[in-house]
């Protein structure tokens, strides 16, 4: 059994006291959050960050304190583990895909609307859990 491993982030930002949160439409055609493979000595975090350097090219601050790991089988003979953090971001450029054209493009949306863009039920369940970990947060 192969074994890979992605890791990415919930990206959101706060906009008019309202959470945004950051969904990427991939050019395979389907909704996501943003995500990729780990690469030779990488820690979760650090491929997180290059990840969401290289999807959207936006500076944010990485809280580890939530984490959220998806297991699922992409293909035959192959278990593949998921690691999502969640991300503030700190810039105010637009994103913009930098590294391989993988994005077609880029959507802010709230929460409702975020859940029901995304086209995996995984993501959705990381996007719902990551929306209470940040209503916590700032209700504190």
């Amino acid at each position: 059994m192969k074994k890979e491993k992605s890791c990415g982030a919930v990206i959101y930002k706060i906009e008019n006291n309202e959470i945004k949160y950051l969904i990427l439409h991939m050019r395979l055609g389907h909704l996501s959050l943003c995500k990729g493979h780990v690469e030779k000595n990488e820690t979760e975090e650090e491929t997180a960050y290059r990840e969401i350097n290289e999807e959207t090219g936006l500076e944010v601050k990485i809280d580890t304190g939530f984490k959220k790991i998806i297991t699922y089988s992409p293909k035959e003979n192959t278990i593949k583990d998921v690691i999502f953090f969640i991300a503030e971001v700190l810039s105010k450029n637009d994103p913009i895909d930098k590294h391989d054209d993988e994005v077609f493009s880029f959507e802010w949306l709230s929460f409702l609307n975020a859940y029901e863009a995304l086209t995996y039920q995984s993501d959705k369940d990381t996007l719902n859990e990551a929306n209470i970990y940040i209503l916590n947060k700032f209700s504190k």
